[in-house]
């Protein structure tokens, strides 16, 4: 088994060769653009891209949108035609590193595949290396890694803006903007988040594999957006809770199953992280803001069993009133007061 996955690496390292070289030979724009993915993405098992490799990608964002859609067509042609688990991951990472510090021109362009394509739109989620244990365990990596990169777009897309997952803008901006929105849009956007907390609480069980390089970088890109999407759940709870008052009683229902769901996730995501990101005063937030939802549910349960028993008991008065008014009507009854 050994001697197979050596064979393996020597291959893949000759291909990755031949591909630069043809490329590197050629004059076209194009296949200069194409040798730098090649070199950011190769079968090396050693060590996530390097600077440089990530700084020629991204300098494509600052030149012409020709240069940038031909950037990220590579990127995916190289990601959907390699069986290869390393390839495939350092093809993801530079997405992810794409999505976090590439300019707008290069987002715009990764943008449109989602826009187009279903929510797996990346289309790994049966990707499978069997080839040897280490690349088997690998490839669940890819797969949870390629759904990350999914939500990650589909949340930014969803609430209308490219950085979300960023902290270039400050938390007053963020927390004016949530002033606007709409209780029960409120509550979606809370649904969509804690739905990407769900994916990255979905990391592979085989976490030793952190002890590689490139496992170990994508983990803290990750950790670093789990860290934002903490920061706009924080926003929306504390805006939510002052809401809570005016909550329908489904609403209060969707918005206690959401900080369940999201506190289920808790532990795993400790296990993940290594008790990175804990956000301490987050989870006292939630906590809290679950017995107030609990409190509201139950005064409006009691307020609608009041009601009840009111509406009954006007129901009972009249049926009676209807009843002597038809004895007084049969029998001709004349009922005197007397002072």
């Amino acid at each position: 088994m050994g001697n197979r996955k050596k064979l393996r690496l020597i291959i893949g390292f000759f291909k990755d060769k031949t591909s630069i070289i043809k490329a590197t030979l050629s004059t076209k724009r194009h296949n200069r653009i194409q040798t730098a993915v090649i070199r950011a993405t190769t079968r090396d098992a050693s060590s996530s891209p390097s600077d440089e490799c990530i700084a020629v990608i991204l300098s494509y964002g600052h030149s012409s949108r020709l240069s940038a859609y031909t950037c990220i067509e590579a990127l995916m042609d190289r990601l959907h035609t390699t069986e290869n688990p390393f390839v495939s991951l350092k093809c993801l990472f530079m997405l992810h590193i794409i999505i976090t510090k590439g300019s707008v021109i290069l987002k715009d362009q990764l943008s449109v595949y989602p826009s187009l394509g279903a929510r797996n739109f990346l289309n790994l989620s049966r990707f499978r290396d069997g080839s040897d244990p280490e690349s088997w365990g690998l490839s669940s990596w890819v797969r949870w890694y390629a759904a990350i990169i999914e939500q990650n777009l589909s949340v930014s897309r969803f609430l209308d803006n490219q950085n979300v997952l960023s902290f270039s803008a400050t938390n007053k901006d963020k927390e004016e903007k949530v002033l606007a929105v709409l209780s029960r849009d409120l509550l979606g956007e809370m649904d969509l988040l804690i739905n990407f907390v769900a994916v990255i609480s979905e990391a592979p069980d085989s976490l030793h594999l952190q002890r590689k390089n490139l496992i170990h970088e994508i983990v803290r890109l990750v950790s670093d957006d789990y860290r934002s999407i903490q920061r706009e759940i924080f926003i929306r709870v504390v805006e939510i809770g002052g809401r809570i008052p005016s909550f329908s009683f489904s609403e209060l229902t969707q918005l206690l199953g959401n900080l369940n769901r999201f506190e289920s996730y808790k532990e795993r995501l400790y296990l993940l992280f290594v008790n990175r990101n804990r956000n301490d005063s987050l989870w006292e937030l939630v906590n809290k803001t679950k017995t107030k939802t609990i409190e509201m549910m139950k005064e409006k349960e009691e307020m609608k069993l009041l009601e009840m028993g009111t509406k009954n008991d006007s129901n009972e008065l009249t049926r009676s009133g209807e009843v002597v008014d038809k004895v007084d009507a049969g029998h001709g009854f004349v009922w005197t007061r007397f002072d």
